[in-house]
């Protein structure tokens, strides 16, 4: 009997420094049942893991039990695939290095694998969304950070330690913004929300023009705020996004020489600012790619819902294991 019609479904799970959601879902990419919890306020990392399982159980078994689900995948910040574990996450409340993907197995005998935020979200796109098909692409994220997650050949990267493609940590301008990395002038710094945020205050402060945007405390402001007064015509806002898509396409189209991908897969909030950001990044790759690779590389949005794609990315992971029993 084929194990993939014994085991019709899989878990993903993703944890973020706020919240950690996880679902059941599956092979068409449907999130059959879905809970989260609040990832601070354990004490220990096992005492968190305790509480997933607590949460997560129940909704294993209301959906035909453990036998039913061929595998739990987890997206984590710093989360490395090749030992299962989280590594100094800055974001995450407790310290050093905890082997997460063997907590689950011991807890609730599935086998289990991890993988960082990003590429969770690029296994996703390539198994349910925009890069269904594509051999070669680059994944995107742009949040609270900028995260990428590389396909080559089929393959996401995971270089020779498991950390591999971190393209919001490539540096776009020398000397440039302190990033919390520690290193000056990352390209999160200027592409991410935060990054826009940055942008925004450092232009009002800079200039004396009306804009909307003055009518917040300028320690307040989102990228939100900055796309909703683009989009009452704020001429202030769109500058803001004009610099930073050309930021960002600059960078893009370095990755391009790198990997020469079919499509970049932009993913977060600020994709979303539709040709606000996406038409300078656009034009800022064609200005600045080398000619050999003009026009052939697409630049796309994520076709995952946002509030489900880190769970259907960190689910995708979990089709590929094998069997804790084999």
């Amino acid at each position: 009997m084929n194990s993939n019609m014994e085991k019709p479904y899989v878990v993903g799970i993703d944890i973020g420094g706020t919240n950690t959601v996880f679902g059941i879902v599956d092979a068409r990419g449907t999130i059959i049942a879905s809970s989260s919890i609040k990832t601070s306020g354990y004490p220990t990392v096992e005492e968190y893991a305790d509480e997933v399982c607590k949460n997560l159980l129940p909704l294993i078994i209301a959906n035909g039990g453990v036998d039913k689900i061929r595998g739990i995948g987890i997206g984590a910040p710093n989360g490395n695939y090749y030992t299962g574990t989280i590594e100094f996450a800055p974001n995450l409340p407790w310290k050093g290095i905890l082997p997460l993907a063997a907590m689950f197995e011991e807890r609730l005998g599935i086998p289990t694998a991890l993988t960082n935020d990003a590429n969770a979200a690029a296994i996703g796109e390539m198994t349910y969304g925009a890069a269904r098909g594509m051999k070669d692409f680059i994944m995107i994220t742009l949040g609270t950070g900028v995260g990428s997650g590389i396909v080559i050949n089929g393959q996401m990267v995971y270089g020779h330690d498991g950390f591999a493609g971190e393209l919001g940590h490539v540096i776009a301008r020398r000397d440039g913004r302190i990033c919390g990395c520690g290193r000056k002038g990352c390209l999160e710094t200027y592409c991410s929300a935060t990054g826009v945020a940055r942008t925004a205050r450092e232009f009002l402060a800079a200039r004396t023009d009306a804009s909307l945007l003055r009518n917040i405390p300028a320690e307040n402001i989102t990228s939100k705020d900055v796309y909703d007064a683009a989009v009452q015509g704020d001429k202030l806002a769109q500058e803001i996004f004009e610099f930073t898509g050309n930021i960002l396409g600059e960078a893009l189209a370095d990755a391009i020489a790198f990997s020469s991908p079919e499509a970049i897969v932009l993913f977060g909030g600020l994709a979303k600012s539709g040709d606000y950001i996406m038409k300078p990044i656009q034009k800022s790759i064609d200005d600045n790619v080398l000619n050999i690779y003009k026009g052939k590389t697409k630049l796309l949005v994520s076709e995952l819902k946002d509030s489900d794609a880190a769970v259907l990315g960190a689910s995708a992971l979990a089709w590929e294991l094998k069997d804790l029993k084999e």
